[in-house]
């Protein structure tokens, strides 16, 4: 069982850092830069570790930013007031992306520009043969690992990784939670201390301050991504771009 509960936390925070750190902070914030080579590096470690749930970084960057711009309005691809629930929410978002993704809609120049775009890996890692296939291996280490049965319910789990990841941000963190700075939508901080979503739920905060590669403002809000980001710049890896609290949102 002790393989099984490694397996999962790993499978939830690589999956999670992908997203956070290659489409959000990197795609849809610019917060910091990085050559070519290690933006293929990381769209290959966020096709690994989303597996079944790998989203493309242009599509969701261009989502995100209308989400930033739109907020709560009648324009906002997931204003969980729109909804009566979380699932009717992440299936809008679904064929909003879906329509983004394969150009069935025009979007404003504003949320395309410099976006980072690899159209082969997104042609695949969201090929039906390509997400089989990762189902196919979660399961497959079930079988192998598992030692009792009801384990194989956070299968789906591990199949709709992503989307679990966005529907707890883009619909508990903008119900529940605190409200630290004033914004014009619903945003909240949803936990004082993140480490469930790796600095994700700082959402009030990063809706004040969008571009800020630091989610965290107040102490106590760490922000794990953050952190890794600061060693990756570091290594010389990344280029933080915006770090402070004060830096106005931009594409």
């Amino acid at each position: 069982m002790k393989i099984i509960i490694i397996f999962f936390i790993a499978h939830w925070y690589l999956s999670l850092f992908s997203q956070s750190f290659l489409q959000h902070r990197y795609a849809s914030h610019r917060a910091f830069t990085m050559n070519k080579f290690w933006e293929r590096f990381f769209y290959i470690f966020a096709y690994i570790t989303q597996g079944t749930s790998y989203l493309s970084a242009r599509a969701y960057g261009t989502l995100h930013r209308i989400h930033h711009a739109y907020a709560d309005t009648d324009k906002d691809p997931h204003s969980p007031g729109h909804y009566s629930n979380v699932f009717s929410m992440m299936w809008q978002t679904k064929k909003v992306y879906a329509d983004i993704m394969d150009n069935r809609v025009t979007v404003e120049e504003r949320f395309t520009k410099n976006l980072p775009d690899w159209p082969a890996m997104d042609k695949w890692g969201q090929s039906i043969p390509s997400r089989i296939m990762f189902a196919l291996l979660y399961t497959g280490f079930y079988v192998l690992f598992a030692p009792y049965w009801w384990l194989f319910a956070l299968i789906p789990v591990h199949i709709f990784m992503g989307p679990i990841h966005g529907a707890i941000i883009n619909w508990f963190a903008h119900k529940f939670g605190k409200v630290s700075f004033k914004v014009n939508n619903t945003s909240k901080n949803f936990i004082p201390l993140d480490v469930l979503m790796l600095g994700e739920n700082y959402h009030n905060n990063h809706h004040k301050f969008p571009s800020s590669a630091n989610f965290g403002i107040k102490w106590y809000e760490i922000d794990p991504i953050y952190c890794v980001m600061v060693i990756l710049e570091f290594l010389g890896i990344i280029k933080i771009r915006n770090r402070g609290k004060h830096i106005a949102s931009e594409y």
